[in-house]
């Protein structure tokens, strides 16, 4: 039997990778890929691929949040390379009532956890706030 989580949010790096599709002129799907998140807020997110997203391209993208997914679409605003892969700026332009409740779940727990590896505490770390 399955143990049901009791944390009230989301693990830290619950949301390292995620699935997207870019949208053509047209509004028709095109190239399929895979990005990995580097920084999350309510109103985007800054993603690593390893293919350039020029600035402007829109993008259908699914995220997944624990047992939820969260479909959006995003336009990039920026974009540079980065080791040999390349990072881009993506600005939400439309996400669910539902979906934006789920993400901002995880915009607070994405804050929190990065917070406390920054002071030096351990990420894995559970403190009172995540085990309620």
């Amino acid at each position: 039997m399955k143990q049901q989580e009791q944390r009230n949010f989301i693990r830290y790096d619950a949301l390292h990778l995620l699935d997207y599709v870019v949208i053509d002129e047209n509004g028709d799907p095109g190239d399929y890929s895979m990005g990995r998140t580097i920084d999350v807020s309510i109103d985007g997110i800054k993603l690593e691929t390893s293919s350039l997203l020029k600035p402007g391209t829109r993008l259908m993208i699914t995220v997944g949040l624990e047992d939820d997914l969260v479909d959006l679409e995003g336009r990039t605003t920026h974009a540079s390379p980065h080791n040999g892969r390349f990072v881009s700026g993506i600005g939400f332009l439309r996400i669910s009532k539902e979906g934006r409740r789920v993400f901002t779940k995880y915009v607070e727990a994405f804050r929190r956890r990065k917070a406390k590896s920054e002071s030096g505490e351990s990420p894995d770390a559970t403190s009172s706030d995540d085990s309620q």
